[in-house]
């Protein structure tokens, strides 16, 4: 073999020394790269387990609009202390001041809150909130969560008649009866409060509206105030106590609280069975949260059967249907059997929309006519 041929063959053999080498740094840091995508170390949906060592290295859950005495998260906070030493500290508001403290401050940053489903999308597309699934990610509906974990709904809201057993003689199980009956109805102000204009929707649902129709339930409503039947009292539980409100639209979880803070033997409450509307709050992240992971170790603590349960115990329903409750637990809410035709909202930003139009809708063809 000549010199000629040895030198070549020697640096074809560096030459595809070198390629290999390259080749596989190459791999190395795609894969390095894809590690880092993926969340470090713990991935991108960890679990409560492997959450906590980093949650309690942080030590505390900063939370907005889930205060103790809403949806019993008392016993959630009192469980994360007990059982994973997280301190908890709470600043109650509503759904739109939470995403304007989450888009405001930097500094000391709320961890996680507690919105009115319709908020989560404007939550996401603000760029406010982080990304967590759970564990639990496949037991939670569609129509209850996003797609990447930017918003999950935790429990569920529909509306219900709440009835004073000692003012009506037979209380209605669904806006038929209502409307065959001779009682007053005390809806709330749907000019401004949510959970009144929702009690709209649930009547246009019954009659064939949805929420880009609400005619169907303004119609139903106007009959009633033609009959001088749509009450001027505001569902408060002051009045309630009174014995002022003879019917009134809740949700169901402030319903059955009223019932048994006040008298349970006196009241009644059921879900229309011809048409009502369920709806939820949902659990979002801080994409600037001071403490990630506790917010994290939170969500995750929410969604498990403990949480559930909590919740639960606070007339919330969970939207996790696959927990057993406890039967002293299950006896506090409405038979599954009730929700039968309670339906979400399908289309978020029409029925953003149709909230805008509702209050002057409302004061023309209905409070017009209330006596």
């Amino acid at each position: 073999m000549s010199i000629v041929t040895r030198k070549m063959g020697k640096t074809l053999f560096f030459g595809l020394l070198l390629i290999l080498i390259f080749t596989l740094a190459a791999c190395s840091s795609d894969s390095a790269q894809g590690d880092s995508d993926d969340g470090g170390d713990l991935g991108e949906n960890p679990t409560l387990e492997e959450l906590l060592p980093l949650a309690q290295e942080e030590g505390e859950v900063i939370s907005v609009g889930m205060p103790d005495n809403w949806a019993n998260w008392k016993d959630t906070w009192a469980d994360l202390k007990s059982k994973y030493d997280i301190e908890h500290t709470d600043t109650d508001m509503s759904s739109a001041e939470e995403l304007a403290k989450f888009e405001n401050e930097k500094n000391n940053a709320p961890d996680i809150g507690d919105v009115g489903i319709s908020f989560g999308p404007i939550a996401e597309e603000k760029g406010l909130t982080a990304k967590y699934k759970t564990e639990y990610w496949d037991d939670v509906p569609d129509w209850a969560k996003d797609d990447d974990g930017d918003w999950m709904v935790g429990y569920t809201g529909s509306i219900a008649f709440l009835c004073n057993n000692t003012l009506v003689d037979t209380c209605p199980k669904s806006w038929e009866d209502v409307k065959n009956g001779d009682y007053k109805i005390s809806v709330g102000d749907v000019t401004k409060a949510s959970q009144a204009q929702y009690g709209v929707l649930a009547a246009s649902f019954a009659y064939g509206g949805d929420e880009t129709n609400l005619q169907p339930g303004l119609d139903f409503f106007a009959e009633l105030a033609e009959q001088d039947r749509v009450s001027k009292v505001d569902v408060l539980v002051p009045n309630i106590q009174k014995g002022e409100v003879e019917v009134a639209l809740l949700w169901d979880f402030n319903a059955l609280g009223y019932r048994d803070e006040l008298d349970a033997e006196k009241f009644d409450v059921h879900i229309p069975v011809d048409g009502s509307v369920i709806s939820g709050y949902a659990s979002v992240i801080n994409s600037n949260a001071s403490n990630p992971n506790a917010a994290k170790l939170a969500r995750a603590y929410i969604f498990s059967d403990e949480g559930q349960i909590n919740l639960a115990k606070g007339y919330a329903r969970p939207i996790r249907t696959n927990v057993e409750l406890p039967d002293d637990v299950a006896s506090l809410l409405i038979d599954n059997d009730e929700y039968a035709k309670a339906m979400p909202v399908n289309d978020f930003e029409a029925w953003e929309n149709t909230i805008k139009e509702l209050p002057q809708l409302w004061l023309e063809q209905v409070q017009a006519k209330v006596k």
